[in-house]
């Protein structure tokens, strides 16, 4: 990859990056503040806006992240498999975004409670949104940590 194409890449997968840490920062805030607010409007709130905060932020950049990441690894000297701490990022990724897939339907189903006014918000109270953005946001710094220390060790692969 050329110089200018390959910084581009770069650029793209840092910023989709960077955004998805953020989105997740804020899904975090929101899920505690649904956590913890003793008002039932709040409550409802939080769950009903996690469902397009989810799939219309969340999901769009760890999707990016991993697609400019990919694009990024495969045109620069550090290759896809050539070294093991972007195979390992590689394998926090693809395992951060699929498990995030999976989770939608738990969103999903929180909304759709949330957004009926006659439901009991018993089952809104549960930690379950912070517990997995507090897992994502490990992930995303784990990953981070590896991004910018680059820990030795290569595969002898050429891709």
């Amino acid at each position: 990859m050329r110089p200018r194409l390959r910084k581009l890449a770069l650029t793209a997968h840092i910023a989709s990056s960077v955004g998805w840490f953020g989105a997740v920062l804020t899904f975090l805030a929101m899920a505690v503040v649904g956590l913890t607010t003793q008002d039932d409007r709040v409550v409802r709130a939080a769950n009903v806006i996690a469902e397009p905060m989810v799939w219309y932020v969340v999901l769009p950049f760890a999707v990016a992240s991993l697609l400019t990441g990919l694009v990024s690894s495969l045109g620069s000297a550090w290759g896809l498999l050539r070294h093991y701490w972007v195979i390992f990022k590689l394998v926090l990724n693809v395992f951060a975004t699929a498990v995030l897939l999976i989770y939608t339907r738990t969103v999903d189903q929180f909304a759709a409670v949330a957004a009926d006014p006659a439901s009991d918000l018993a089952p809104l109270r549960s930690p379950t949104f912070v517990v997995h953005a507090g897992g994502a946001l490990v992930v995303l710094v784990v990953a981070l940590v590896l991004a910018v220390y680059k820990p030795r060790g290569v595969t002898g692969l050429r891709i």
